[in-house]
């Protein structure tokens, strides 16, 4: 028993020197006036044509769309056009959209039309938007991102810097229900823990590779190069579908940390919250139980089963005193419980989250067991995945 205990120490504090060497490699963008300079200059080899095209998708955002429309047109530039795609709403998405605009001409609506059975919604969503942006990047936003000033220019200036392929980040994530604060981080806490994010940049391997759909900003030209959206129209996980797919066209991508200029609070209520990452959990691994099974021991011996032997143990010594032994698993498994805590806390950090998350993360990590296999029995049983209003398998 003492030897796993020992073991589990000495991984996490491995994880811990991981951590901190891979989010040195996390650049944080703060420069913009390169990115400034390009949207406000006029070319006249556009012949008038925007520069930058926000696209965003929205599908029932009608308490949302209106402060994602409003932080993109706070950007002056006049080389921008924003299209915004109706995608079958049902709660007045689209009317809120007009009055959002308040006449600006760079504001467009179009109305989607219903997915083929062969794909995705959003996926169908952005599919369409692609076929009417005519800027020379393309901006694919949720509608529950917040930009800040300068936030476009921030991020073409790395853009630019770039030159083609993508561009991808995690914005700022807001949570204020219980279910989001102990789920939503974790997004930012296994990118962290297990993907090299040096590689995402520097290596042409697509495994190396992570995306977040609510910020993506692509050359169109690296666009059509793996044919769209149409190249993965059936996949669930459709943001690191196209991060893959930009890598397998020889483009380059980037994975940045854009906390500083953009924010999002991805869910409202802790019913979005489970079916969100139940939707996505599984198909994340590819749907490979292997793999999922895998990673949920590999959390649980790291972050749950410390927490909780440092609990049983004080329970020991109050009814039976001190022991060797018991005295041995408790400085082991406390010392890894507040690495795994320090863990979290850097991340949190990093991503400009409250390091009061931290304390929590043995629950957070039992909860997100709880819903990745709730996520994995879904498909196994064809009941497939709801989420605003569409079924999915």
């Amino acid at each position: 028993m003492e030897i796993i205990f020992w073991a589990i120490t000495v991984v996490v504090t491995a994880q811990m020197l991981f951590v901190i060497w891979n989010l040195r490699h996390l650049p944080r963008l703060m420069v913009f006036e390169a990115g400034r300079q390009w949207l406000d200059e006029n070319d006249a080899a556009l012949d008038n044509r925007p520069k930058l095209s926000v696209l965003i998708p929205a599908r029932n955002e009608v308490d949302r769309i209106a402060d994602c429309i409003a932080g993109v047109l706070a950007d002056p530039s006049p080389h921008i056009e924003v299209l915004v795609l109706d995608d079958r709403s049902e709660d007045g998405t689209a009317e809120l959209v007009r009055q959002a605009g308040d006449g600006d001409p760079r504001l467009q609506l179009i109305t989607g039309e219903e997915p083929p059975p062969d794909w995705m919604g959003k996926s169908y969503a952005c599919w369409q938007l692609a076929q009417r942006a005519q800027g020379q990047w393309w901006l694919f936003l949720d509608a529950d991102v917040r930009v800040g000033p300068n936030g476009l220019a921030v991020l073409l200036n790395a853009a630019l810097e770039q030159g083609n392929g993508l561009i991808t980040g995690f914005p700022k994530q807001i949570t204020e229900t219980w279910l989001e604060k102990l789920i939503v981080p974790l997004m930012n806490f296994v990118i962290a823990c297990h993907l090299p994010i040096k590689l995402v940049r520097d290596s042409h391997d697509p495994r190396f590779v992570a995306a977040h759909g609510a910020c993506m900003l692509i050359h169109k030209d690296s666009y059509w190069s793996f044919g769209g959206h149409a190249a993965f129209r059936a996949h669930l996980v459709d943001d690191m579908q196209m991060a893959k797919a930009v890598k397998m066209a020889n483009q380059p991508v980037a994975l940045v940390n854009i906390c500083d200029h953009l924010s999002m609070r991805m869910y409202t209520d802790a019913h979005s919250v489970w079916n969100g990452y139940k939707k996505n959990i599984y198909a994340g691994v590819g749907r490979n139980p292997i793999v999922l099974f895998g990673m949920l021991v590999f959390y649980m011996f790291m972050y749950v089963i410390p927490a909780l032997t440092v609990f049983v143990s004080i329970g020991c010594y109050a009814i039976v005193g001190v022991n060797g032994l018991a005295t041995d698993l408790f400085v082991l498994s406390l010392v890894s419980w507040l690495i795994g805590l320090l863990i979290k806390t850097i991340i949190d950090w990093r991503y400009l989250l409250s390091w009061g998350h931290a304390l929590w993360l043995p629950v957070s990590i039992l909860l997100l067991i709880s819903i990745a296999i709730a996520s994995w029995w879904a498909s196994k049983d064809g009941r497939g995945y709801t989420w605003k209003g569409r079924t999915y398998q």
